[in-house]
């Protein structure tokens, strides 16, 4: 079993290494509260430049990918399950947040990985 669970886990870190083009409409920060046993994602929105790095739409700086970063969320979206929130993200609000397949799958695996740690009572950490 743990060499399956190894295997799995290489395969993930190497695509997590992969480039990936931004989504134009913005990122999610994702995180759950087990008090509220409810899993958030807050929507952000971003400009791509010629460089392909995301943008701060009001001020033009690049949002870095690690670290604090200190700006104003546009929506909360919540859920108890990871359907749920991706009924509300990708159904429910017009237009959608979100323009790249590769994108909505991303938020699917992590709205799952979150409901899991909500059930399990383990921290959830976005990849």
């Amino acid at each position: 079993m743990d060499l399956i669970l190894d295997d799995l886990t290489a395969i993930d870190d190497k695509l997590s290494q992969r480039h990936i083009d931004l989504d134009p409409n913005g990122y999610f920060i994702i995180y759950i509260d087990c008090n509220d046993r409810l899993i958030y994602a807050k929507h952000f929105t971003n400009v791509i430049d010629d460089r392909g790095l995301a943008v701060d739409p009001e001020t033009g700086k690049v949002i870095p990918a690690r670290g604090k970063v200190e700006r104003t969320h546009t929506t909360v979206f919540s859920g108890r399950t990871a359907k749920e929130l991706c009924v509300k993200i990708f159904e429910e609000t017009q237009p959608c947040p979100v323009t790249f397949l590769d994108h909505a799958a991303y938020l699917g695996r992590e709205f799952v990985r979150a409901e899991v740690a909500l059930v399990t009572g383990k921290d959830y950490v976005q990849d």
